[in-house]
């Protein structure tokens, strides 16, 4: 498997075509990349892609592979720019990381926020876990982040963005779907997916609302990321509850509805370092409510 491999199958993803991913962003032949995604099929022994009349459809192994797949090309990415960046220093660098999802929301409008600057920084972008977030900024490399509030760093310091509302994700022809608004007792002896400890605070979340509505459901299963709960939800016909921002990235196999009544909330923050003293941390400390204030118009 090569790294052209990776950037082949994430632009047919997004593009949602092969025609329109080889002439429009690729510039090859529509016939020989068809032929690289066959050989990293052959390569990972699994079928990523459905070729349907309008275009192609990924399937759940596609789904996995694609999260993964992103970051690996972000890591190499980041692993050349600051290797360029240690044989020609010239710019300080301000470094933002994103609990994944939510860079397609937050970062084109921090960057906005942060314009003026720019041209004088180094920007480095990351996107990881939220745990992972912490610890980067905790250890220095990070110097903002968008995350969950994480516990157990008494070092950093949170500011709450929105509070996410939990919606239930369930596959499309589900009888739940039939449903405007869903209880918790509709999922009881339901296949619930749920989030791994790669999310504890989300996790701690979902546990104390189905405690506090008073049904019992043990998972089934355990995801690690958004594509891997899709993937589970779709092909064990199971339900699953997880924050709006994840109906951004519904397959079309997948839908969400709202819970019935006062639905949990889970908080998104931006975490910084109490003793970091960046002043492009500053500047978009000070300019956070209108940060806030264009994601929600938006």
């Amino acid at each position: 498997m090569e790294l052209r491999h990776l950037r082949y199958f994430v632009a047919v993803a997004e593009a949602g075509s092969l025609t329109v991913a080889a002439e429009q962003r690729l510039h090859t032949s529509q016939p020989s990349l068809s032929r690289q995604i066959r050989d990293l099929e052959d390569e990972l022994g699994a079928q990523l892609l459905t070729r349907r009349a309008r275009g192609i459809e990924l399937t759940p192994a596609g789904r996995a592979f694609l999260d993964h797949a992103r970051v690996a090309l972000a890591q190499v990415a980041a692993a050349a720019e600051a290797t360029r960046r240690v044989a020609h220093p010239a710019k300080p660098c301000f470094a933002m990381g994103f609990l994944t999802g939510h860079e397609l929301t937050w970062m084109p409008e921090a960057l906005q926020i942060l314009r003026d600057e720019l041209p004088n920084i180094d920007v480095m972008i990351s996107s990881q876990y939220s745990p992972l977030l912490a610890e980067g900024l905790s250890k220095g490399k990070i110097d903002a982040a968008f995350l969950r509030r994480e516990k157990g760093a008494p070092e950093l310091a949170y500011r709450v963005l929105v509070k996410e509302s939990l919606m239930v994700i369930l596959p499309s022809d589900h009888r739940l779907a039939a449903l405007k608004t869903i209880s918790p007792g509709d999922l009881v002896g339901e296949t619930f997916v749920t989030v791994s400890d790669t999310a504890p605070v989300l996790r701690v979340v979902i546990d104390n609302y189905l405690k506090r509505s008073g049904v019992n459901i043990t998972p089934a299963h355990e995801a690690d990321h958004l594509a891997m709960g899709m993937s589970l939800i779709a092909s064990t016909r199971g339900v699953g509850l997880l924050p709006a921002y994840a109906q951004n990235f519904l397959p079309s196999s997948v839908t969400s509805r709202p819970l019935k009544g006062d639905a949990p909330t889970v908080d998104l923050v931006l975490g910084y370092k109490k003793s970091n003293k960046s002043p492009v941390l500053k500047l978009l400390l000070s300019r956070l409510d209108e940060l806030i204030d264009q994601v929600s118009k938006k």
